[in-house]
């Protein structure tokens, strides 16, 4: 039998089923005082779009919280370089979606640099 997965205890079928108001109260008061502000023109146009039934949404708002609408649905999230697809899942709920698109890259170095000290230009071999 496969898990069911739950937000706080209720499933998506309740969550999609309450409103804004009720499920702001399962967040945590950051993400409640933010969704009780009311949501920026930007993030009212990609909710709209999402609405309509879009598959796909570019934003470059990574502050939205992700909400139980948009469990199926793909969002392009700006990364600062390029758009990331996201596949929203259950268990993203109540996240923000920059939690889930990496900004930096990792940096991996090669050899020690001009003025290096002796120490610090052995490298081991592995």
């Amino acid at each position: 039998m496969a898990k069911k997965s739950v937000f706080r205890g209720k499933e998506l079928e309740e969550l999609n089923k309450m409103d804004l108001k009720e499920f702001s109260a399962l967040l945590n008061s950051r993400k409640r005082r933010n969704v009780k502000r009311g949501f920026s023109y930007e993030q009212k146009k990609m909710m709209k779009k999402l609405e309509k039934g879009k598959d796909f949404v570019k934003t470059h708002r990574r502050d939205i919280i992700i909400l139980p609408q948009m469990v199926g649905k793909k969002i392009g999230v700006y990364d600062g370089k390029e758009y990331v697809t996201l596949e929203i899942t259950q268990e993203m709920i109540g996240h923000f979606l920059g939690e889930f698109v990496i900004t930096r890259k990792e940096t991996k170095h090669s050899s020690p640099g001009m003025g290096a000290t002796r120490s610090s230009k052995f490298v081991p071999l592995k």
